[in-house]
């Protein structure tokens, strides 16, 4: 009787997403949290090819909610730098 190895356990993305949510966008960052921890549940309990899911899907937010964050600092950057806020009364 020949036993059956597991495939490897996915990447969790837990800790890059809890990173994600608390430092760029925290919206999709939680979704991103959400997802990563179902990903160690789902291994565990012997569904492959739904913990692999949960892992791209874990991945995908966390990537935009990184992304978002960084355009949304470069945009206040920009704003900041081309004297808009001031124009706008945002800043004395």
């Amino acid at each position: 009787m020949e036993v059956q190895q597991a495939p490897p356990r996915p990447n969790t993305w837990l800790v890059e997403s809890i990173l994600a949510t608390l430092f760029c966008c925290m919206p999709f960052g939680i979704v991103g949290i959400v997802y990563a921890a179902r990903v160690d549940s789902l291994y565990r309990t012997g569904e492959y090819e739904a913990a692999l899911d949960a892992s791209r899907q874990a991945g995908k937010w966390t990537k935009i909610s990184f992304w978002l964050g960084l355009a949304s600092i470069l945009f206040v950057v920009i704003l900041y730098a081309s004297g808009l806020f001031v124009a706008f009364g945002l800043l004395q």
